[in-house]
């Protein structure tokens, strides 16, 4: 493990709603592993967004997936031979993410407070981590993944389209506490904007079968 993984393990907050997230993700993350690990095989979508970034990167940029679960996505970036670290918040994601994918490095870090150093990444995924975050800290999450990128650096993001917050409490029988933040493309690109952030590619789809009923967006943003 990193020092950047040590300093952050050490700061994360119990309490609030990041505390909440965290809580609930360490709760869920054996099922979450076994019943979401293997999703990019449904996803075309997704793996051609991906190997898009990959090829933008460039061969040697190391790669962040920013909120990266039990690193199914970082994975599959470091199987096709990218330097990936991936971060999380949950202590209980990343030790499964470590156990399941050695190719690749992981860090327990908080998206407004990233365990990472200035222009540490040639590129970064955030797929289906903002949805933890209400639209005020959006600024701050962007500053850090601003502060982090290289210039000319890219970011993926994919979130739920809507305007709406749902609370879930049972998750896959488990007991939880989390909200779930639905966001409309233009006001999350607009915060990229003012971040330093150019939006180069914007697609929504429908949900796959396998997926929640939840229309996706995904924004691919070149930074200043």
């Amino acid at each position: 493990m990193s020092d950047h993984g040590h300093l952050a393990d050490a700061h994360l907050a119990d309490a609030g709603p990041r505390g909440r997230v965290r809580r609930s993700y360490d709760t869920v993350a054996e099922e979450y592993q076994r019943r979401i690990g293997g999703e990019l095989a449904d996803k075309p979508l997704d793996r051609a967004l991906l190997a898009a970034l990959l090829e933008q990167a460039g061969p040697d940029a190391p790669l962040a997936d920013l909120g990266c679960g039990p690193g199914h996505v970082t994975g599959w970036l470091a199987d096709r031979g990218a330097r990936a670290v991936g971060v999380d918040l949950s202590p209980g994601m990343v030790a499964l993410a470590r156990g399941t994918h050695p190719q690749a490095e992981f860090r327990v870090g908080d998206l407004c407070r990233l365990p990472a150093a200035d222009g540490e990444f040639g590129a970064a995924v955030m797929f289906y981590s903002v949805i933890h975050l209400t639209a005020a800290e959006l600024p701050t999450t962007f500053g850090e993944l601003h502060r982090v990128l290289r210039p000319g650096g890219r970011a993926l993001l994919a979130f739920h389209v809507g305007n709406e917050t749902r609370r879930l409490t049972d998750w896959w029988g488990h007991r939880v506490d989390v909200d779930f933040t639905f966001f409309e493309a233009a006001p999350v690109a607009d915060e990229l904007h003012r971040a330093g952030f150019r939006v180069e590619a914007r697609v929504e789809r429908d949900p796959y079968p396998t997926e929640a009923e939840t229309r996706r967006a995904y924004l691919l943003a070149r930074r200043d």
